[in-house]
């Protein structure tokens, strides 16, 4: 397990070198935001240049393994830093060429041959240092499976496809290394990244926690519904499950066991909360970018789409908290340690403008790349009013550093995500993949269904959150597709568990990250996340089976859908926690969880049968609880009168 999800060590360089590569990773971020909202240049060759500069980055801040000297960088990483800007510069002055040439008809010249696979072990090699062997080695089994694919009989082979064949879809077409994931890692999810850097960098996390703290954290478990709600908000402008997890988890998980919360508890409800901002418009994270550009659905439908089952997801979340501070006697913060909301919105109220900025230009029609460059400039203006917030000349050049240095790992995941939507698209194999699902499972809705979300959610395990998506929708999508599912709720549905993977035992990188804070088991952090975030595992099926959650039909479909998993996922809450007023035994809780269950997915005719579930899970709680409150009297009666019977003369 070590070796496959361990990554190479993060460097921090001194001296001229860490100075260097500061203002190199600066000038990155600023040829980026050129490059991206101003520049006219082909998107074949921004794509390009943008892999360059990544792959210099990379080599010289991430080292060859994790026991890497973390300060000295190796003669190695110098000589594959400089032949990365030499691949750059080569592909660059060829991309007119590369552009103009007829794929499979115009022949590869030595020099396109030798460096396109000088950059594809380059590209390789960077991907194993930034997200772990274990996305490299399924890469490595995707493009040997293009290489020699033809050697295995069935359903599962293919024609033979030579060197030559193979360089010219994965490097020199826009379906392989130059495809979706990198252009989307080199424009809009960069760009937004950078704005979430700024917004932290000039106070707007610590607004987030604040009005946070304000809303829940003087009632019953007020510290873990802080960890809620601010991950919640802190996560759709980061888009990461992990740097979330280290941004807020930082101040809510100590405060947590401070209160009195167990630590496996505490990390897990960050965990859970900090997953779930990758799904959360309007900034949703850069896999929803990718599925923009991938599907052809315009983002603002995507964000719209995935309001209420984003707003569901911290549902039952939140209850869960608030069950469980309640059974433990668990009490809020201190009134008095909360600050007052004049003084919230007074020092911080302004950091909801570019949110709202944001949100006016992807309603207005703006793409998502301008959206994001509006937003940066609402930062900027907002940060200047107050003095204790003022974004200086030397706090956006480290904003800027930082920005290109956060875009590492995904750049490497993005890369490694084209190469396998190039051989995946070389032989074919989605299709084939579809006839073995349809296989397993008959064609049957559900049970497909249930194969698509293990095999995302595996697909996904120790991957950004980018390339988990990225790889199964290529795969899983026809699938959907097949299945007569719409665009819109299949592709969700996949983003769904491409998210949970983040937290999804045994490879659950934002557990991990919650574990050094916690000081607990990553293992157990992520087993409790799973349970904390079940709704999140049942959201997706529930929109399949009621559009109306997607905000799909009439105001009736629409009503009928939110209702009925409000109080489905009501009722799962309660199973999970055992407590309803006071603690719930076994019997009433799987009749609760059964009732949800058929809330959730049974639609209209089951739904009798699903509240009578529910009703009796309620009725035989209460009798229960009755029967508990008479047992003492009763027990008292009979001891008296056994005292008596004593006492009386035989």
């Amino acid at each position: 397990m070590k070796f496959f999800f361990d990554t190479g060590t993060r460097r921090s360089p001194e001296g001229w070198a860490g100075h260097v590569i500061k203002a190199y990773a600066a000038f990155t971020a600023l040829w980026v935001v050129y490059a991206a909202a101003f520049s006219r240049e082909d998107t074949l060759t921004l794509t390009m240049t943008f892999l360059a500069l990544m792959l210099v980055l990379t080599f010289l801040l991430i080292g060859p393994s994790a026991n890497s000297d973390r300060v000295r960088i190796l003669l190695f990483d110098w000589v594959a830093a400089a032949l990365s800007l030499v691949c750059g510069f080569y592909f660059v002055s060829q991309a007119e060429t590369i552009a103009r040439r007829i794929t499979l008809l115009d022949p590869l010249s030595t020099y396109d041959i030798a460096f396109a696979s000088l950059l594809l072990l380059l590209t390789i090699e960077a991907m194993r240092r930034t997200v772990g062997m274990g996305l490299t080695t399924i890469v490595l089994l995707f493009l040997a499976y293009n290489l020699f694919g033809h050697h295995i009989g069935g359903v599962l082979g293919h024609g033979e496809i030579s060197y030559a064949h193979f360089l010219d879809i994965i490097v020199f077409t826009t379906d392989g290394l130059f495809g979706v994931p990198l252009r989307v890692a080199a424009t809009y999810a960069f760009l937004f990244v950078l704005f979430g850097t700024a917004l932290a960098k000039c106070g707007g996390a610590k607004f987030f926690y604040d009005l946070a703290a304000y809303l829940t954290g003087s009632s019953p478990g007020g510290p873990a519904k802080i960890a809620v709600v601010s991950s919640g908000l802190y996560g759709t402008i980061s888009g990461s499950p992990t740097s979330d997890v280290v941004t807020t988890g930082s101040i809510t998980i100590p405060m947590m066991k401070q209160m009195g919360y167990r630590s496996t508890f505490a990390a897990a409800v960050e965990v859970a909360a900090s997953s779930g901002g990758s799904l959360l418009p309007p900034v949703m994270g850069a896999a929803a970018f990718i599925m923009a550009e991938y599907t052809g659905i315009d983002y603002v439908q995507i964000a719209i789409a995935a309001l209420i089952p984003a707003l569901l997801y911290y549902f039952p979340i939140y209850l869960q908290v608030h069950f469980r501070a309640l059974k433990e006697g668990l009490a809020g913060v201190d009134r008095s340690a909360v600050p007052p909301l004049s003084n919230v919105l007074r020092e911080g109220g302004l950091f909801v403008v570019p949110l709202a900025v944001i949100s006016w230009a992807l309603l207005d029609g703006y793409t998502p790349t301008y959206s994001a460059v509006y937003g940066i400039v609402a930062v900027l203006a907002v940060s200047m009013v107050r003095k204790s917030t003022r974004l200086t000349p030397r706090a956006i050049y480290e904003v800027l550093s930082e920005t290109s240095v956060r875009m590492v790992a995904v750049a490497g995941a993005c890369a490694a995500a084209g190469l396998v939507i190039g051989g995946i698209t070389m032989t074919g194999l989605a299709s084939k993949f579809s006839t073995l699902v349809f296989l397993v499972s008959g064609a049957n809705l559900f049970l497909s269904l249930v194969i698509a979300a293990v095999l995302t959610t595996l697909l996904g395990m120790g991957m950004p959150t980018p390339s988990a998506y990225i790889l199964a929708a290529v795969l899983i999508s026809p699938v959907m597709q097949q299945l007569g599912i719409d665009q819109m709720a299949g592709h969700l549905f996949i983003l769904y568990y491409a998210v949970m993977s983040a937290l999804t035992p045994p490879v659950a990188v934002a557990a991990y990250a919650a574990s050094a804070i916690a000081d607990e088991n990553p293992l157990k952090i992520a087993a409790q996340s799973v349970k904390i975030a079940v709704g999140a595992f049942l959201i997706p099926f529930a929109f399949i089976a009621y559009p109306g959650l997607l905000l799909q039909g009439n105001v009736g479909q629409i009503l009928f859908a939110v209702g009925s998993a409000l109080v489905g996922l009501f009722c799962i809450a309660v199973a999970v926690e055992g407590y309803l007023r006071s603690i719930v035994s076994r019997g009433p809780r799987l009749l609760l969880f059964a009732g949800g269950m058929l809330v959730l997915f049974g639609g209209y005719i089951v739904s009798a049968a699903a509240l009578a579930c529910i009703a009796g899970g309620v009725v035989w709680h209460r009798y229960g609880l009755r029967s508990e409150r008479e047992k003492p009297s009763t027990t008292s009666h009979s001891e008296e009168g056994s005292s008596l019977a004593d006492k009386s003369p035989q």
